[in-house]
Formats: structure tokens, C-alpha cells, sequence
């Protein structure tokens, strides 16, 4: 009798189809949570960049060239926010699937409406992005866009579960909306910060409140004494209502620059993860806007 049950219990798995899950590989953690919604246990999800690192000082490891040279679609910030490794990690997959124009390619930044366009850039400029601001995360305008794009992509890839994400997408849509009559009804227009990095732009577009000055003279150059005291004499003047910093970036000089001004430091998570409670991007978005207030 075990005999027949383990014989009918081979062919029950053997005749039974298995449908392996896509294998995601994203870049940012913010990323990964968005993938995470729309694809829940049909898809794997693998995050390269630690929600403690700068994304703007990324280096290629192996760990990550093993994970694109597995994966069925790599998703990633775009905006040029990847370009010190992510052309190495493409290249070294030796991965058909992710190569550039190939379905498992997928640059979110596609889908978004990017500000800070530059006509021309220079070394003179500090580190600009040409292509335009790359951190659109903070925008729930944009990340609706890259949501949809994002699930046509799975859809395509996938579409023995199309139907799936797309019901998932609707849940999410409709959990966006909602999220956003609730953020609508922060007092956050009109207020006035100062921000280390041009992290916040796409956020106070969306919102309404303004960016009055910056740490760095120009993204990714450290401010010279003479820009700090220019800036401690303005924000005496002025008052804005905080200097707006993250966890990775400019920290230890907001801090001097703030008992200087007496102006208050504000940390604002940089991506999913990056703050304790911040475990997905609703919640994340939940932090960054009540940290405003």
C-alpha cells in the first residue's frame, strides 16, 4: 500500500506543472518594495544597494554580477543614478535577458516626469545629472507611473500571470490614492528648508514647500567656509524652518551648520529601509512627510 501511495504521489508530482517565480534584481531598495507589491509569491526579489549606503558611491561587486547573471529582469533607478556599476553589471552577467533594449531591462526612470533637465554639463558644475534629478522616489505622482510601467513589464515577461499583477496594481492604486488624500492634508505649503543635497525637489514640487538654499555650493561638492558663513548669515535672516539632511549624506556638517544658525536639523529617510518603520515604500513616505511637519 506505501508502495502504490509513494508511486501515485511521483506521478502527482511529476505530471503537477511548476511555475518557477521571475527572478528580480533591483537596485534600491525603494525599488524592491514597489517590485515586492506587484509581485508578492510570484516573483523573488533581490535589492543590491543596503538601504544604509549612498546610492550615489555604489561600487560593482561579485555578489551582485551572480545575482544579474541569474536574473529574468533588473530594474533600476535610471537617471545616470547607477552609472559608476550598473553598465559593469549588465556586461559581466554575460545575461541576454538584461541587456540594454531587451525586455528584462527596465529603467523606471522611463515613466517618470524628471525635472533638472541640464542642455550642457561640465565638471564645473559638481556632480550633476544631466539627464535630469534622479530622486524621483519621493515623488508619489512618479512612483504611480513607474508602478504601471513596472507591472505591464512583469505582465510581459510573465504572462501566464498577468491577470495578477494587474489586480495588484489596481490594490495598489487604490492604496496610493488613499494614502495621498491623507498626505494632502499635511500643512506642508508654504514651509521653507534648506537642504544638504538635492535630494527633495520632485517632493516639494508635489507638496508645495520650497528648498531656499543648499549645504553643497553644487551637488556633490563639499561647501567651502566662506559658502558656510554666507549660508549661517541668510538662515539667521531668514529662518527657514529646517535643514534637511539624510542618514548618508551631510549629517555631521548640518549638525554644525545648525548650532551655528540655530536653525533645527531635519533627517529624512533616503529609501526604503533607511529608518526604523520605514519597511516599505508607503511607509517610507509616511516617515519623510511627517518628519516635515
Amino acid at each position: 500500500m506505501k508502495k502504490i501511495l509513494f508511486s501515485l504521489l511521483i506521478i502527482a508530482t511529476v505530471s503537477t506543472p511548476a511555475y518557477a517565480r521571475l527572478n528580480v534584481v533591483a537596485t534600491l531598495p525603494w525599488i524592491g518594495s514597489i517590485a515586492s507589491e506587484l509581485g508578492r509569491d510570484k516573483i523573488n526579489v533581490k535589492v543590491l544597494v543596503k538601504p544604509s549606503q549612498d546610492p550615489h558611491y555604489i561600487e560593482a561587486k561579485p555578489s551582485m554580477i551572480l545575482a544579474t547573471r541569474n536574473a529574468d529582469i533588473l530594474m533600476y533607478n535610471g537617471l545616470d543614478l547607477e552609472i559608476g556599476y550598473i553598465p559593469l553589471l549588465i556586461e559581466s552577467s554575460r545575461n541576454p535577458k538584461i541587456q540594454p533594449g531587451q525586455p528584462g531591462n527596465f529603467d523606471c526612470s522611463r515613466f517618470v516626469n524628471v525635472i533638472e533637465k541640464q542642455q550642457t554639463a561640465d565638471r564645473s558644475m559638481g556632480d550633476v545629472h544631466p539627464l535630469g534629478n534622479p530622486h524621483y522616489h519621493f515623488s508619489p505622482s512618479n512612483i504611480l507611473r513607474v508602478a504601471r510601467g513596472m507591472a505591464q513589464e512583469l505582465s510581459n515577461i510573465d504572462s501566464n500571470n498577468s491577470s495578477f499583477y494587474r489586480t495588484n496594481l489596481s490594490s495598489f492604486e487604490k492604496k496610493l490614492g488613499n494614502k495621498q488624500m491623507q498626505w494632502g492634508k499635511r500643512s506642508l505649503r508654504g514651509k521653507r528648508f534648506v537642504a544638504y543635497h538635492r535630494y527633495f525637489e520632485y517632493m516639494a514640487n508635489e507638496f508645495g514647500f520650497q528648498i531656499v538654499g543648499y549645504v553643497e555650493p553644487k551637488p556633490g561638492i563639499p561647501p567651502s567656509a566662506g559658502h558656510i558663513e554666507g549660508l549661517i548669515e541668510n538662515m539667521k535672516k531668514s529662518r527657514p524652518d529646517g535643514i534637511l539632511v539624510t542618514p548618508s549624506y551631510g549629517r555631521e556638517e548640518a549638525e554644525s551648520l545648525s548650532k551655528k544658525a540655530g536653525v533645527k536639523v531635519i533627517l529624512i529617510p533616503q529609501d526604503v529601509g533607511s529608518v526604523p518603520g520605514t519597511n516599505d515604500w508607503f511607509s517610507f513616505m509616511d516617515t519623510v512627510l511627517s518628519s516635515l511637519q
